[in-house]
């Protein structure tokens, strides 16, 4: 139905012959065939688009519209994007986004030896979380154990799945869902025991045989393929959370995870100034302690990879893609943070982790489905910075050995 009416326009007078000379030739007739001819084509509707520009610039010209329109055109989108952003982003008084917890969570090491078998991780590749799941599990070599369904974000955005794409074990790219057959996520959600009308959010875990939602929880989830699951990896050896190392990977992880992994959508989902200004000092103090920490310290824990590093890692390869235009985290790009940047290139140059980045899907999940923070749907070249031959670059890190004690205070000796 559309917001705009057409106008009416009058209806010329039908054409008569004139009855003031009187003849006597007979009128002839005109014999129509109903069957159009077949070069015909059927009358075209109206274009509401043409038709809109057509009646603004019979009222205004060249000129812009009267301000009470644009004032009152603005006030109308104003409050439909709080309505829209309401639900998309659930805020505090402050109008800061609050980030709902997951529904359902799972003990790591606990998970049922009958069910380590029937387990099916389903993704959706914008996702820094879902992002985190996935590369745990490339590392671990998890893949034949704990098989994955890609989701990609519907107009709506709902994580839909695409039924009729050819799947490629060796890509990683949106496709069928390989567990259940389902059209959506929050199919799949619904088809568990009891039902489910909440959030259908990814990452999620998927018992097969059970027809159950094992854990939503991305933290969870990569704590199980690290250390869970071991009896199905192939790299069972690789231990991303050693217990030396916990207490600084659960510090770090408390620093990152609000400010940053959850920062930049503080930033990107602020509602007021004042939201928005708090959420936007926090992750570039953070990103400065973190680069100054970097200086002296090859990855966030000393000199091996940790899940601190992943998680960081999820969130820094979308910061220029993403993040630094769509989510206002304009106050510097990550490329001007040497460290940074040189971090995240040796992250990426890690065997595996490439493969799991999607820069296309990556961008095209943001800039086209967010539509209240881009209506327009344009999606911008993708930087210099983030393009995979510049990722491919040398980082010069692993010649970087701690010594001593970091200089960042949340450095746990």
């Amino acid at each position: 139905m559309s917001l705009i009416s057409t106008p009416q326009l009058p209806t010329p007078p039908l054409h008569r012959p004139s009855t003031s000379r009187r003849t006597n030739h007979k009128p002839s007739i005109c014999h129509v065939s109903a069957k159009m001819s077949s070069n015909s084509q059927p009358p075209q509707p109206p274009d509401p688009t043409s038709l809109l520009s057509s009646v603004t610039k019979l009222l205004w010209g060249p000129s812009l519209p009267p301000g009470l329109l644009i004032s009152t055109v603005r006030t109308a989108w104003h409050s439909t994007w709080r309505i829209m952003m309401s639900q998309l982003a659930p805020s505090d008084p402050t109008l800061g986004y609050t980030r709902p917890p997951s529904k359902f969570r799972a003990v790591p090491n606990q998970i049922p030896l009958q069910s380590q078998t029937s387990l099916q991780l389903y993704v959706g590749l914008p996702c820094p979380w879902a992002h985190r799941t996935l590369i745990v599990r490339a590392l671990k070599g998890l893949e034949d154990a704990v098989p994955v369904s890609i989701a990609a974000p519907g107009l709506d955005g709902s994580w839909q799945f695409n039924n009729s794409a050819i799947s490629n074990p060796n890509t990683i790219t949106p496709g069928p869902d390989k567990a259940n057959g389902c059209k959506t996520l929050k199919e799949v959600y619904k088809s568990r025991a009891g039902g489910y009308d909440g959030r259908s959010t990814v990452p999620m875990l998927w018992d097969s045989k059970r027809k159950e939602v094992v854990c939503n929880e991305s933290y969870d989830i990569i704590q199980l393929f690290n250390s869970g699951l071991n009896e199905l990896a192939r790299n069972p050896g690789l231990d991303l959370s050693p217990p030396p190392l916990k207490q600084n990977i659960e510090k770090w992880n408390s620093i990152i995870y609000p400010n940053v992994n959850n920062g930049v959508y503080r930033c990107g989902f602020a509602q007021s100034q004042q939201a928005y200004d708090t959420a936007v000092n926090e992750l570039f103090d953070t990103l400065d302690t973190i680069e100054d920490h970097l200086t002296s310290s090859r990855y966030l824990c000393g000199g091996e990879l940790t899940l601190a590093d992943v998680c960081l890692f999820t969130t820094l390869i979308r910061f220029d893609l993403v993040y630094n235009v769509l989510f206002k985290c304009t106050k510097k790009k990550l490329i001007e943070y040497p460290n940074l940047h040189a971090y995240i290139r040796e992250i990426y140059q890690i065997p595996e982790v490439a493969e799991t980045c999607n820069f296309t899907a990556i961008m095209e999940g943001y800039y086209k489905t967010l539509f209240p923070l881009n209506p327009g749907s344009i999606q911008p070249v993708m930087p210099a910075g983030s393009e995979h031959e510049v990722l491919l670059r040398p980082h010069n890190r692993d010649s970087l050995l701690l010594q001593g004690k970091s200089k960042s205070a949340l450095y746990v000796s």
